[in-house]
């Protein structure tokens, strides 16, 4: 199994997807008593809840009151609770294109014109019937409504059949139309079929009498489905055309009652009235399911709820404000839309722009001049957005940039473009670069003339322009605005990046490129720009310092966008090559790299730091993608030169499980947590991870005592409770019952104080085997108390003698050799020349141990003063040389 994600980011789930060229299935839930529409978008069905994924896009769809019916290629699967398969039906040669649920079967019919009647429960084959292509290939299935056992099948030369499939017999044949059947659908009368025809005729048929009771006729091409208002009175046909309208007729009064023009924009894929209300629900390959209410004068419907996303690819996506909540989303369609992380009611679409609104109004969206050409770039800020309009965009070809506002849903009030273009459009000249100031006060934009122009985002009002006639002398590839509106950064294709004032428009600084830039990305917190060339490599410029910082090459096509994580630590970048690549500023080096199998067109990153968004080429959907880092361990290493990238699962539309898949298992050996060594180099000295409390008190321990010394002696109470004796130290143990005092003896025994302890043993054992490890752990997990003791019983008035002494000394010698532990080492050394400094100067051996001390110390000492001094020398200037 393909692992969803590279080893940063994991596949989520996907936005803007409700629906495709697949017809919907309604479905009634007796216990639940509601209606639930199923939906077929990409390898999911949408029951608004969400199936699980299957293996392929969905071809067909079918429901039946307990279970929802989804095929693919030539599988046919069975989801329960709406979400899990729970049959799956193999045994078609070709793709599976018609599906009828049947009481406790399912019929499927392929496009080898071979249908199988499948037992749901057993998964075996009930029946299987081959039907001549010449003469009568299947196109419809309908199950006549009281008609045991049968079915009735509608074919592409006009015929219809009537079949018993329990005794696998044709009862009847239709002669029919002599045109294509495209739909059946079963009327509200018994015995009564509706017939729709590839001409577009609907003939409404009773096939108990094989007699043609009504005729109707629409010029918009095939029908494409059929629906019945049920159970409300109202006796009323809808039926739907491939450019998306939609025909109702009045069966009564025999003729067209009104028409819904443009109900979707492309065909109307299916049709359901829901039974007993004035609800029509319709769904198309437009990616927009709407449900229509019938209850205005002359029988018209209006939208009553939708859910729509994009009709063609998007092209650039953006998160929108600091909650990481909204992406805003421009496509091919020219829609402006906004979609929302959380929840999909929440999605909204600005709409179209338009040159006049009134005017497209009037025209419609099939006859529409006045739209605006696609969006190409825009720019969005929070700041005044309930003011003004906060969005700036820029359109394909187009000289003219558009404002939206994003609390009203809809386009703006200005359109901005140079005075001198105000009254003709030049063809040659058009916007190609956008942003907006973080208060949200001006627009700047680029344009293929080199021009760059700022407008007042609340008055519309045109502020100048930077550069005597223009700013650059090839076409705008890029402009940014510094958080503060100190600077603005511009970016010609003539391959120079320019530092502007803001305010006074003066040159500040130009830097000549390599490359012509194809595009640049300003992170305005850390000042970092990223900068895309012609020539597939990523540079990274400090807008404080103005040079080049960083610069990667490892892309094979165009380089499609950029984006930075939060805290500008990564530089996540896609392109036509179909990679998606994150690289690590401050380490300069490649931490991740993922193959997609369409080419990211879009990225952008949230806010938050939670997911990266992107959108692809030829794909409707904005696939979400969650940064592991988060909430797992991952290895942000540098990849091989070597490395080569998997490719990535397509992704479907409900969030993915975290799967514990073989290919895991091998990434997270490599991301076992490092432990560090006590001793990380032999020229490197390496303090201890002990608290401080363990050693920085050491010399103030009577102090500590005498504060914490009680005003008056404990009580004894009454009748002490029995409590087990133990040993002093971190780790409690039990006195064993022979060592356990006597507690009601007065007599002293002197044997006790002249007891060796395990430190004083180990360090009698090293003075000769030279091993000083054992004594210095035991030293390491004693606490500031007890390690006092111990070096006061190393002196021959506490038991101890003369050579433990130096055995002590010879290992504060070994940690200062070693270069470890090194707080540790001074800390129990001051102690002990604290405790017996007395003994030290009158014994001779002492002196000698001790002296030599002096000299490691002073040394290692004077090597890490030299470091320390050089850093703080390096710090100092760094600080001064930026201010």
């Amino acid at each position: 199994m393909a692992r969803e994600g590279g080893g940063l980011f994991a596949g989520f789930r996907v936005l803007g997807r409700f629906s495709g060229h697949v017809p919907h299935a309604l479905r009634y839930h007796g216990r639940h008593r509601e209606f639930y529409l199923a939906s077929a978008v990409g390898r999911s069905v949408h029951t608004y809840n969400v199936s699980n994924a299957l293996p392929q896009d969905i071809t067909c769809l079918a429901a039946d009151r307990m279970l929802i019916f989804a095929s693919y290629d030539n599988i046919l699967h069975a989801f329960a609770r709406n979400k899990e398969v729970v049959h799956t039906y193999e045994g078609h040669k070709a793709r599976i294109h018609l599906l009828q649920p049947f009481g406790d079967h399912v019929i499927s019919v392929d496009t080898d014109n071979v249908l199988i009647v499948w037992d749901i429960q057993s998964e075996e084959e009930y029946l299987q019937v081959d039907f001549d292509k010449a003469t009568f290939a299947v196109s419809a299935v309908l199950h006549p409504s009281t008609y045991l056992n049968k079915i009735l099948l509608g074919s592409e030369q006009g015929s219809l059949q009537l079949w018993n499939i329990r005794s696998n017999k044709l009862l009847y044949s239709f002669a029919g139309w002599h045109l294509a059947v495209t739909t059946l659908e079963q009327a509200p009368a018994v015995d009564v079929v509706a017939v729709g025809l590839v001409s577009g005729h609907i003939i409404i048929h009773n096939i108990k009498f094989d007699e043609t009771l009504m005729k109707f006729q629409q010029d918009w091409g095939p029908i494409t489905a059929i629906s019945f208002r049920k159970a409300d009175g109202h006796p009323v046909m809808a039926a739907g055309s491939p450019i998306g309208h939609i025909a109702l007729w009045d069966l009564e009064e025999k003729k067209l009652m009104c028409q819904m023009q443009d109900a979707h924009s492309t065909a109307i894929a299916g049709m359901s009235f829901v039974p007993g209300e004035p609800l029509l629900i319709t769904n198309g390959a437009d990616n927009a399911i709407r449900v229509w209410i019938f209850d205005g004068p002359g029988g018209t419907g209006r939208v009553l709820r939708s859910r729509m996303g994009h009709s063609a690819p998007p092209t650039k996506i953006r998160y929108h404000g600091q909650n990481g909540e909204q992406i805003l989303s421009a496509g091919q369609d020219g829609t402006l839309q906004s979609f929302s992380t959380v929840h999909e009611k929440f999605n909204k679409s600005l709409g179209r722009g338009s040159i006049n609104k009134a005017k497209s109004k009037k025209k419609g969206l099939k006859l529409d001049t006045m739209a605006l050409p696609p969006i190409t770039v825009f720019a969005s800020e929070v700041a005044h957005q309930s003011d003004w309009d906060g969005i700036v965009a820029c359109h394909q070809g187009y000289i003219t940039c558009t404002t939206w506002n994003y609390q009203k849903t809809s386009m703006g009030a200005h359109k901005l473009r140079p005075e001198e273009f105000s009254k003709h459009k030049p063809i040659d000249i058009y916007a190609t670069a956008v942003d907006i100031t973080s208060c949200g006060n001006f627009a700047v934009i680029g344009l293929s003339t080199g021009r760059i122009d700022v407008y007042n985002m609340q008055s519309g009002i045109h502020r100048g322009c930077y550069g005597k006639e223009r700013a650059h002398d090839g076409a705008i590839r890029g402009v940014a605005v510094d958080g503060l509106n100190q600077l603005i950064i511009t970016a010609g294709s003539e391959g120079l990046i320019k530092f502007w004032k803001f305010k006074t428009k003066d040159l500040v600084y130009s830097i000549e490129l390599s490359s012509p830039p194809s595009g640049i990305l300003l992170h305005r917190d850390s000042g970092i720009l990223g900068i895309a060339f012609d020539d597939f490599s990523i540079s990274v410029l400090d807008i404080e310092t103005r040079r080049i910082v960083r610069t990667f090459s490892g892309h094979h096509g165009r380089i499609n966008d950029m984006t930075f994580n939060p805290d500008g630590r990564w530089l996540i970048t896609s392109s036509m090559d179909c990679t998606i690549k994150t690289w690590d500023l401050p380490s300069g080096c490649l931490i991740d790299c993922f193959l997609v199998d369409s080419a990211a067109v879009s990225l952008t990153m949230s806010p938050t730091g939670d997911f990266l968004a992107s959108a692809h080429v030829d794909d409707l959907g904005i696939y979400l993608w969650s940064n592991r880092s988060l909430y797992s361990l991952v290895s942000l290493r540098p990849l091989p030169s070597d490395y080569e990238p998997s490719v990535v699962t397509r992704l479907s539309t409900c969030p993915v499980q975290d799967l514990d898949v073989a290919g895991d298992e091998e990434t997270c050996d490599e991301m076992i947590e490092y432990v560090s060594p006590e001793q990380l180099g032999e020229q490197l000295v390496t303090l201890s991870s002990l608290p401080e409390s363990r050693w920085k008190n050491l010399l103030s321990l009577d102090v500590i005592k005498k504060k914490n010394k009680p005003r008056e002696p404990p009580k004894v109470p009454k009748s002490a409770p029995f409590f087990i004796p133990t040993v002093p130290g971190l780790i409690p143990r039990y006195i064993a019952p022979e060592e356990e005092n006597d507690t009601q003896s007065k007599v002293v025994n002197l044997g006790i104080l002249a007891q060796k302890s395990d430190f004083y043993i180990h360090l009698e054992e090293a003075l000769s085997t030279n091993e000083y490890t054992a004594p210095l752990n035991l030293l390491k997990s004693l606490g500031p108390s007890n390690i006092e003791i111990e070096l006061r019983g190393l002196a021959p008035e506490g038991g101890g003698s003369m050579e433990v002494m130096l055995s002590f000394l010879r290992m504060i010698g070994m940690m200062l050799n070693k270069k470890y532990h090194f707080e540790l080492a001074q800390a129990y050394l001051a102690l002990f020349l604290k405790l017996h400094l007395k003994i030290l100067s009158s014994e001779t051996n002492l002196l000698e141990e001790v002296s030599r001390l002096s000299t490691q110390l002073e040394e290692t000492w004077i090597h890490l003063q030299t470091l320390f001094n050089q850093s703080l020398c390096v710090l100092t200037y760094m600080k001064s040389a930026l201010l």
